[in-house]
């Protein structure tokens, strides 16, 4: 476990294993590396794993600024050459999925494969506008309205110990950090925003969303003949925590096939 510090940022991770290509796990909003450990002990059997606090996360500092999609890949472009652990396989969730696709965009060369797990990305705008509307009430009460708003991203299928546990931590991210990473959204949640980022992505990517909805359109992006997206309907957001025995054999699957 170390601290590395970045310019502005220091941010928390864990590095463990052997073996190329190099992954790294990056979690989603109001969450922290804790949501990859269905996968760690899983992976780290066959490649070097480094998981990681977004700033303004878990154990990483959180200055007041910088929770844009571009400046969150930075922050890791950053970690992985102070790290020379690249290219790696970037394994992202829900935020952390426009976060990896930011970095393959920004950073080709650190990018060998790319996996969005439910990423939040492409969604419709008229969609992220009824977000937007929320901003107020986010900064004026922002553990709240936070809690709110994830409050709807879980199904039946989810067990309850999981939503306590990610609930109970989104209580103690500070107030501002809630704020910003979702005001900065705008950067790469809304279809609009998405778009260029997802055209500018070179490498392999593996999408696995909740729903179907996205599919087909994320299909119109990919650019090697390698990448895939498909669906688990009926799961929660966290699909890797709900079936993490299943997640962990598709990805090492798919890796397989680009290696």
């Amino acid at each position: 476990m170390a601290f590395a510090k970045l310019g502005e940022v220091e941010l928390f991770y864990t590095d463990e294993g052997a073996g190329g290509p190099a992954m790294l796990f990056v979690h989603g909003y109001s969450c922290d590396s804790h949501d990859w450990m269905h996968q760690l002990a899983h992976f780290t059997r066959s490649h070097r794993v480094i998981a990681v606090d977004l700033r303004g996360h878990g154990r990483s500092s959180a200055p007041l600024a910088g929770y844009d999609a571009q400046t969150l890949a930075l922050d890791l472009a950053a970690l992985i050459d102070h790290l020379g652990c690249g290219p790696v396989v970037a394994v992202g969730h829900s935020m952390g999925g426009g976060v990896v696709t930011a970095l393959a965009a920004e950073r080709p060369d650190l990018v060998v494969a790319a996996v969005c797990v439910d990423p939040s990305y492409l969604i419709e705008d008229d969609a992220w506008d009824r977000v937007r509307l929320a901003l107020p009430a986010l900064k004026a009460n922002p553990v709240e309205t936070a809690t709110a708003v994830l409050g709807g991203v879980y199904s039946p299928t989810t067990p309850p110990h999981l939503k306590a546990w990610h609930l109970r931590r989104l209580a103690g991210v500070p107030g501002h950090v809630l704020y910003e990473a979702m005001a900065r959204g705008d950067t790469i949640s809304p279809r609009s925003a998405a778009e260029p980022w997802l055209r500018r992505r070179r490498c392999p990517v593996l999408s696995i969303y909740a729903r179907d909805d996205r599919l087909a359109l994320e299909r119109t992006f990919f650019t090697h003949p390698r990448s895939q997206a498909l669906a688990w309907p009926g799961l929660g957001h966290w699909l890797h925590q709900e079936r993490p025995a299943e997640f962990n054999a598709l990805v090492d699957d798919w890796l397989a096939t680009i290696a």
